[in-house]
């Protein structure tokens, strides 16, 4: 008879929960914020109006009614046409992406509405190997901007990346002939492009669609250019000046048509979207202005038929 018997199996150690943290420190003033708060205020710091870098499922939530969004394109994701291999092949970074992001690719396009008015919304993701642009992220926009053509909907996009995509070569730096392509087509069909720049733009997405839109706007303190602010230092060998790149000096050289607070972004999205589908301001045979419309401004010379004329012969 054994008086003792080997444990059939040993101790476990107990698995590591993990705690989502609640407390989350500013990058812009240091202040620590109970992170609650912070995603009832958009992710935008109460304390200086720092806006943190946020997913694309938050753009969703934010900015569309009822967080409502008919996705396009899901299953298309990236291939590794060139057998890219850096520190880690380039088709094992896109497998640990995916898995860290829920997505297939740095971008998400699909259909939805802001205050009723419908929109074709596409949102790139930094999270997503720095938002960089490859065949996928291209392929993704094309067809969204051929959705808008066909539906004849507004067009809005959101960017977030550092760049064409390194280890997708010249199939990268395609895209941004290919979009910018398809985006002169939706500007010949008379429809609205809107384009939201937010921190970081830059390199070949500024450098291509980013920039084509008929309004472009930018949330607070973005980093918005092609190269960065170190290696235009580096190249020209000068100190820059404060804020540059940041989305205000861009509106100060005049880059930029407006920079909108996130929690204000929405209502302002509302009012150019009603502006420029509002069918009663012009006719829509001839795009003028009905007489019905037209009142008369006072002090203003009447002008007949052939005065024109009349006073270029003179002179």
């Amino acid at each position: 008879m054994d008086w003792f018997k080997r444990a059939k199996e040993g101790l476990k150690p107990q698995k590591k929960k993990e705690i989502p943290d609640l407390w989350v420190k500013c990058d812009g003033c240091s202040e620590i914020i109970y992170k609650p708060e912070l995603e009832k205020n958009f992710y935008v710091c109460t304390n200086c109006q720092f806006h943190f870098r946020i997913k694309s499922s938050d753009y969703v939530k934010h900015l569309l009614d009822d967080n409502k969004f008919e996705e396009f394109d899901t299953q298309i994701s990236s291939v590794d046409f060139l057998k890219f291999k850096g520190k880690k092949k380039y088709s094992d970074q896109i497998k640990d992406y995916e898995k860290k992001t829920g997505s297939h690719d740095a971008v998400r396009t699909g259909l939805g509405k802001i205050h009723g008015n419908s929109v074709v919304f596409s949102i790139m993701d930094f999270k997503f190997i720095g938002g960089s642009m490859g065949s996928v992220v291209g392929e993704k926009l094309a067809r969204a901007i051929k959705q808008a053509i066909a539906r004849k909907l507004p067009l809005i996009i959101i960017s977030a990346s550092g760049g064409a995509r390194m280890m997708e070569s010249v199939l990268s730096l395609m895209q941004m002939a290919k979009t910018s392509a398809l985006l002169a087509k939706l500007s010949n069909a008379g429809l609205l492009y809107i384009s939201i720049l937010t921190d970081p733009t830059t390199g070949g997405v500024t450098a291509s669609y980013a920039m084509l839109g008929d309004i472009i706007l930018a949330e607070p303190g973005a980093l918005i250019g092609f190269a960065g602010p170190r290696v235009i230092k580096q190249t020209i060998g000068q100190d820059l000046p404060d804020g540059f790149q940041r989305s205000e000096f861009q509106l100060k050289h005049g880059f930029l048509d407006a920079v909108v607070s996130r929690d204000e972004m929405k209502a302002t999205l509302k009012e150019i979207l009603e502006f420029a589908t509002d069918t009663e301001i012009t006719d829509s045979e001839n795009g003028e202005l009905p007489a019905e419309n037209v009142e008369d401004i006072k002090g203003t010379p009447e002008v007949k038929a052939g005065t024109v004329d009349d006073e270029a012969a003179k002179n």
